[in-house]
């Protein structure tokens, strides 16, 4: 949202009152409070008719300042997102003549006495960021303001600020010479976001627009910090695009509160802010294999569902969750947790059958409840759904007739939906796709009280987070997963999400892998993306190419919206042999299966750590200033190197960084740069760090097995001694596979002791039934 006329002025209609001078500051030993007045104060009568903005400097975690700005301290304001890890205040004040300190970990926040206004960050010295002279101000905007306006409503609800009086708290941080921004949430464009106008609002736009499923308004840089709008509702955000030295954010209302994270590395701010707004739990290993749905407005039924699974069996391509979308249930009764009598006539039956084929089952909903709904009349006469301000049901006919929304603020609204989520499970359901979440009105009043702008993109977090508590409740930690669209800040919490609709296109198989890009960035650890792209059917070249890219990312869906997703309805001609869409996607498959010992570990550092499990480049190699920009190759963990074919000739450019590099598929060694190559359908860039210690199992066919089964550890190039840990998916029991590296030889002890294979990469393989190996 931009407020000003250039750099001198502001927009026609609005007033810029910005914070002069630190007045006054107030020290209680771990809180700084400032009276920040909008003039400076010369003499008495400079005291009247002016606001003066409090700015209040704490630590809810160490190495975290939280600021709050406030000009009318009386007026209710929403609490902010909820941050499990938060400790009290734990900063230690200080200061001297020149300035007032509030220190936190390695992070000091110094308030500059007296004028200009002068807030500045820095860690173990070295600068980091400051809010200078405009950096805190009220904005208030008169009839015909000539602003930016905010959002407009997915429900027709205009959000247009330019209102008699309307008044905004608006916060500015510096970016440093070369300083790039990343985050704030899912976004399908630049991974880079200086220079762009990004909007805090949930939106059903599809992967082609500006708008997001998934709003965090949290950005880090690469110069080792990290920024979150402690604000549920519409954040405004200019990344150096109205001040463009200065990252922007506005809020309406009478407060405005932010938190800075300390770094040194963008992995280090990361960690920090997922230790306050808490982590992923651990995912089960079974939903990192292959899913594949029926599509979403396919004709099927269980024959049709029994079909599909026969021929993935029948081509030898590995299964582990078959997913039922929307017509699961009856068109016009969404939802209502019935399943149609017309196409599943005997579910449970049904249920039961796929488990003895091994599979695990999802099943879709959504939090709408259509008017023709066994639901909507319960709803209504218990009050469990959201209301306009006459008292009357909120409802509309987009997406289904006479929608309307559970209200989730409600705790017997939650237990009532949570009920029927509950008897779903008790069916035979494993897992259930969240989907929506993003059509929340704001002419609305809900059950608590809330502020209706705030409920907007909140409301994601708290339905996801009414299933996830089912699905922990049923089947217990560590055995629950999601598949939702839509979140915010702290939705790293009720894994897993998936990037929304995207279309079957190059484009947008790149536009889906920025947006998961961004979302790692963004405090979530696991995001997925719909195999060939939603809408359309997707040609051959592009179903087989995406293909690889959905295997190598943390969770794996054959989904689409018209048409099928199963492989053989692409090319059973392809153009040479071993290039049809069936063994492609047995290849990637087979690939990720033996994948499992790493990938499951690299799901257990998400929920340890907070780091992602794919990993922008620049939180690999934050040093390394050819990685700022690149939003087309990614790192699984800390050792696999991922660049996805985006072309149908198989043209594809990335970067190794510096140091050397073992192609995984082709045994192929290379030192660090820029390589331009030409990949086949069956190949991918898929590079392994020197110095890693890479353990496969020993199946293929499964992703839930004992990956300390006689698997394969393969010892790469490079590096001093390591200990790799694998993790029974099971029981959670611990094999430590420890390796020296000596002058002449290397040597791999497991402990506990466990047969296992070994060799050093493009060497033979050595078992040892439950010592030790020297390999040489």
């Amino acid at each position: 949202m931009k407020f000003t006329d250039g750099f001198w002025q502001a927009r026609p209609g609005v007033e810029v009152l910005a914070a002069r001078e630190a007045y006054e500051v107030q020290d209680t030993g771990d809180t700084l409070r400032v009276l920040a007045p909008t003039k400076e104060i010369g003499r008495r009568g400079d005291t009247l008719n002016r606001p003066v903005l409090t700015v209040t400097l704490d630590s809810p975690l160490e190495g975290v300042v939280r600021v709050r700005v406030e000009n009318h301290r009386g007026t209710p304001t929403h609490p902010g997102f909820d941050l499990p890890g938060a400790v009290g205040s734990v900063g230690k004040t200080g200061g001297d003549v020149e300035g007032a300190t509030l220190t936190t970990g390695s992070l000091t926040a110094t308030v500059r006495h007296g004028a200009p206004f002068d807030l500045s960050f820095e860690a173990d010295g070295v600068p980091l960021t400051r809010s200078g002279a405009q950096g805190v101000a009220r904005a208030r905007l008169s009839p015909g303001a000539a602003v930016s306006v905010e959002p407009v409503g997915e429900t027709g609800v205009s959000r247009d600020g330019r209102v008699d009086g309307a008044s905004y708290l608006v916060g500015r941080l510096g970016l440093g010479v070369g300083e790039v921004v990343y985050g704030l949430g899912e976004r399908f464009g630049p991974l880079v976001k200086n220079g762009q106008s990004v909007d805090m609002w949930n939106a059903d736009g599809g992967t082609a627009s500006e708008q997001a499923y998934k709003n965090v308004p949290f950005y880090l840089t690469n110069r080792g910090y990290g920024v979150l709008v402690n604000h549920p509702g519409h954040v405004s955000f200019e990344v150096g695009s109205e001040s463009v030295g200065q990252v922007q954010f506005a809020v309406r209302g009478e407060a405005l509160e932010y938190l800075v994270f300390a770094g040194p590395t963008p992995a280090d701010v990361l960690r920090r802010y997922t230790a306050l707004l808490g982590r992923a739990p651990v995912v089960p290993a079974w939903s990192y294999g292959l899913w594949l749905s029926t599509s979403f407005t396919t004709a099927y039924d269980e024959q049709t569902v029994a079909s599909f699974i026969d021929g993935m069996a029948e081509r030898g391509l590995p299964l582990s969750v078959f997913h039922f979308d929307c017509f699961w249930m009856r068109e016009f009764h969404w939802t209502d947790f019935e399943w149609d009598p017309r196409v599943f006539p005997d579910p449970e039956g049904m249920l039961a059958r796929l488990h003895e084929r091994g599979l695990r089952v999802s099943a879709w909903v959504n939090p709408y409840i259509a008017q023709a709904s066994r639901l909507f009349d319960e709803g209504v006469a218990r009050g469990y759904l959201v209301r306009r301000p006459d008292g009357s049901v909120w409802q509309w006919d987009m997406w289904q007739a006479g929608m309307a929304l559970v209200d989730f603020t409600n705790p017997e609204a939650t237990g009532w939906f949570q009920d029927y989520v509950r008897r779903l499970l008790r069916q035979g359901v494993d897992a259930v796709k969240t989907d929506f979440g993003e059509r929340v009105p704001t002419d609305v009043v809900w059950h608590d009280g809330s502020d209706p702008e705030a409920m907007h993109n909140l409301y994601a977090h708290l339905y996801n987070a009414a299933v996830f508590e089912v699905l922990e409740e049923e089947r217990g930690l560590g055995d629950a997963v999601v598949f939702a669209r839509s979140g915010t800040a702290g939705g790293q919490r009720l894994p897993v999400h998936w990037g929304g609709d995207n279309s079957s296109s190059f484009e947008s198989m790149a536009e889906s892998l920025r947006g998961g890009l961004s979302l790692s960035m963004s405090g979530y650890g696991f995001w997925s993306h719909d195999i060939g792209g939603f809408e359309g059917k997707p040609d051959p070249e592009v179903f087989k190419r995406w293909v690889a890219f959905g295997l190598l990312s943390s969770h794996s869906r054959l989904h689409g919206s018209t048409s099928y997703r199963v492989p053989w309805a692409f090319d059973e001609s392809p153009s040479a042999p071993g290039e049809s869409a069936v063994e492609v996607t047995r290849r990637f498959t087979r690939l990720k299966l033996s994948l499992m010992p790493y990938l499951y570990q690299v799901g257990l550092d998400v929920h340890r750590t907070g780091l992602p499990f794919t990993r922008p480049m620049v939180v690999a190699f934050p040093d390394d200033p050819a990685v700022e920009h690149l939003d087309r190759q990614y790192l699984i963990g800390d050792d696999l190197l991922v660049a996805p074919v985006l072309s149908a000739d198989g043209r594809v450019r990335y970067y190794l960084p510096a140091g050397g590099w073992t192609n995984l598929l082709t045994g192929e060694r290379a030192a660090g740069g820029w390589r331009d190559e030409v990949h086949d359908v069956t190949s991918v860039p898929l590079w392994v760090r020197d110095g890693a210690v890479l353990v496969t199992g020993s199946r293929d066919d499964r992703p839930d097995y004992d990956y300390a089964d006689d698997p394969l550890v393969t010892v790469y190039p490079g590096g001093g001694d390591r200990d790799v840990v694998v993790t029974d998916p099971s029981s959670g029991a611990e094999v430590v596979y420890h390796v020296r590296r000596g002058d002449d030889a290397v040597t791999v002890t497991a402990e506990p002791a466990r047969p296992f294979r070994a060799r050093v990469a493009g060497g033979a393989e050595v078992r040892s039934e439950g010592g030790s190996v020297r390999l040489s």
